[in-house]
């Protein structure tokens, strides 16, 4: 049962989520606080943690669980039930050293990278809500207590299906997999092997998943096997990260000083984290020779994704021969002037593929002009190559390049306002995620370079 928070305040809604579960985001301020804050469970819910292990690092780390997490229940909605779960709300059975708690500033990272990645098509969980409270949290300081509720059809994970194979227990590993099997891909149900057919088709997910984080420079910071979702949704925001100054090697969480998560290595992760999923799956696929064929479509897919994406951001119609030389270039050049990888790619619809005139707001985010001009004009001669039409391919590129993202120093500044209890900030904020492709000159600000300060900002696993 959730612990009850003292004195909670209303911080943020999400309006878009409260919509898909069919609730009035006015109305859950109004009548709903208690129940959002975990002060009071709603009639007919039955309210439960979940058991998962999991791989934390590379490394076993045992059995896990639902440590800060209580599941309310689901709800109807048009395209199936949704899970609302607090995040936040105190001990759980599986709780181990920790005091069941979030604190604000996380809760505030949480909710708003949840709906900023819906609102950029990427699949995750949702966020509808941040509750506050003036309740101390001891992490490296004294912060504040919150609440989030966040949605999912599910939140079982890659770790709850190796909490049961480690555990040998067979029987519940394969109430595990018929669960999943029958309420989230029911079409698997008649396969030859319907649990080879899950792991290739999560494996699938999970490589696309990785592919669309790659194409907007999302880094999660933290992906272990327990924060891998079986629908191949972003799941578990920590110490996440959005590219700025271009650097493959980027490692945006400050606790991981190996860089096994870095940019570059995310795609890498995801497969080794599929194979983790495999192994436990093996006792049920029954060989070992199909959960390999199972696991072998993730290169494929993951290098098509990222292909067809990269030729939408650049606005390329066709697949040419030496396209691959034209991206590898591009990446070299992001990678030794450190560009900021946003405003590249929103910049580069401004190219014209006749004349240099549209080149200098992008030509600005480098160093060596003269290796971006090179790049630019062998970038035009490609267009011009399938007939581009400027204004089409402009349109085009705006609406799979964001020009707005939840940049940690815009995240930080709308917490610096909310540990007043101003957050104005915190809404201003989501209503420019929630249309991230959009111009918005009246918000032109927030798609600016960071500021100097903004280097110092440091993100852990510590909230």
């Amino acid at each position: 049962m959730p612990t009850p928070l003292p004195a909670p305040y209303p911080v943020a809604i999400s309006a878009s989520a409260a919509r898909l579960i069919g609730a009035d985001p006015a109305a859950l301020v109004a009548d709903g606080l208690d129940v959002l804050a975990g002060n009071r469970v709603p009639d007919r819910a039955e309210p439960l943690s979940a058991v998962y292990s999991g791989h934390q690092f590379g490394v076993w780390a045992g059995q896990l669980g639902d440590g800060r997490a209580i599941l309310l229940g689901d709800v109807p909605t048009d395209t199936g039930p949704i899970e609302l779960q607090w995040k936040g709300a105190g001990l759980t059975p599986y709780s181990r050293m920790g005091d069941g708690r979030a604190v604000l500033r996380s809760s505030i990272r949480e909710f708003l990278c949840s709906e900023a990645m819906h609102a950029l098509g990427i699949p995750t969980t949702r966020a509808l809500s941040v509750v506050g409270s003036d309740q101390g949290v001891i992490r490296e300081t004294i912060e504040t207590a919150a609440v989030v509720v966040r949605m999912a059809p599910t939140f079982v994970r890659f770790g709850s299906f190796e909490h049961w194979f480690y555990r040998n227990d067979e029987t519940r590993l394969r109430i595990l997999a018929d669960y999943v099997i029958e309420r989230f891909y029911p079409d698997l149900r008649n396969e030859e092997n319907p649990y080879a057919a899950l792991l290739e088709e999560v494996t699938r997910r999970t490589a696309r998943l990785i592919a669309q984080w790659q194409s907007v420079g999302f880094m999660h910071g933290v992906m272990n096997t327990d924060n891998m979702s079986i629908l191949g949704q972003t799941l578990d925001y920590g110490p996440f990260g959005f590219m700025e100054a271009f650097n493959a090697q980027h490692i945006c969480n400050h606790t991981d000083q190996g860089g096994r998560y870095s940019y570059a290595m995310q795609p890498q992760i995801g497969h080794w984290n599929c194979y983790a999923l495999a192994q436990a799956l093996v006792p049920l696929i029954g060989s070992v020779e199909q959960t390999q064929e199972a696991l072998d479509v993730y290169q494929g897919v993951f290098g098509a994704t990222v292909d067809e994406l990269l030729h939408a951001k650049l606005g390329l119609q066709e697949n040419r021969d030496g396209d691959r030389a034209l991206l590898d270039e591009m990446f070299g050049l992001l990678q030794a002037n450190h560009a900021d990888f946003t405003l590249f790619f929103r910049r580069l619809s401004g190219v014209r593929s006749g004349s240099t005139d549209g080149d200098e707001p992008l030509r600005d985010l480098f160093i060596d002009r003269a290796g971006f001009d090179a790049w630019a004009n062998k970038y035009r001669e490609r267009l011009r190559a399938e007939n581009s039409v400027d204004a089409a391919r402009q349109a085009a590129m705006n609406g799979v390049n964001p020009k707005y993202v939840l940049r940690n120093y815009l995240a930080q500044a709308a917490i610096d306002k909310a540990q007043h209890k101003d957050f104005s900030e915190v809404e201003r904020l989501l209503s420019v995620l929630e249309r991230p492709f959009d111009e918005q000159p009246e918000h032109e600000h927030y798609a600016a370079l960071p500021p100097d300060w903004a280097a110092g900002l440091e993100v852990s696993c510590s909230s």
